[in-house]
């Protein structure tokens, strides 16, 4: 299980699944018109242009929402994203269906952090002039962890703070691994995977679009 996470810490649950609703020429979701909707053969995932009352990342709804779009509009083949993250946990389930139905991705704005893991997921991979892809390494704020010390400690033997603290150094080092091994086997660059670890999560390493070109983060063909 990731611990660690841009903006979000461990979940513990799926949120129930939102009612769609038609709104020609696009399907829309209602809790959100302009955030995730099938615009012809283009599924549209904006968590920026939201209203106040929406979220503005990456959310575990969306999990559900993602899967049932895509079932009711098997044309679609393009995911365009514009997001700063959100929860590792939706981001990597919502990687699993874009891979399990061989979309493309596309960037129109911006995607950074768990947006990435997102697009990584993409058969074709392309960035739209004036876009840019953004990395930071992930964190866990001090109440996240806190929360998650206070919930499982009894249950996981955690006798003290310190047992928690020997425990996080491993899992940490568990979770690094497997994001690094989820760039690679998507095709990108080792060594460019190892730096997108440069910096720290309140800033971002935007790299130029030859740099991504070259790293195997954008592509133009399916391996």
């Amino acid at each position: 299980m990731a611990i660690l996470g841009c903006k979000t810490g461990p979940v513990r649950a799926l949120l129930s699944l939102a009612a769609l609703i038609w709104a020609a020429p696009a399907s829309a979701l209602d809790d959100g018109a302009g955030r995730l909707f099938v615009d012809g053969s283009t599924l549209s995932f904006d968590t920026e242009a939201v209203a106040d009352d929406q979220p503005g990342e990456i959310v575990i709804s969306d999990i559900d929402l993602f899967r049932s779009l895509l079932q009711e509009h098997p044309d679609v083949s393009t995911l365009q994203l514009n997001s700063s993250g959100g929860s590792i946990y939706a981001s990597s389930e919502i990687a699993w269906i874009v891979s399990d139905y061989g979309l493309n991705t596309q960037v129109d704005g911006e995607c950074v952090s768990a947006c990435v893991d997102v697009f990584l997921a993409g058969a074709r991979r392309e960035m739209t002039l004036g876009s840019k892809i953004g990395f930071h390494r992930r964190s866990w704020s001090p109440q996240a962890v806190e929360g998650y010390y206070e919930d499982l400690r009894e249950s996981r033997g955690w006798a003290t703070p310190f047992v928690f603290g020997s425990w996080i150094y491993t899992d940490t080092q568990r979770e690094m691994f497997e994001y690094l091994s989820y760039m690679v086997d998507n095709g990108v660059e080792p060594g460019f995977a190892i730096q997108t670890l440069q910096v720290d999560s309140g800033d971002e390493w935007y790299p130029t679009r030859m740099q991504l070109i070259e790293a195997g983060v954008l592509r133009d063909e399916a391996p």
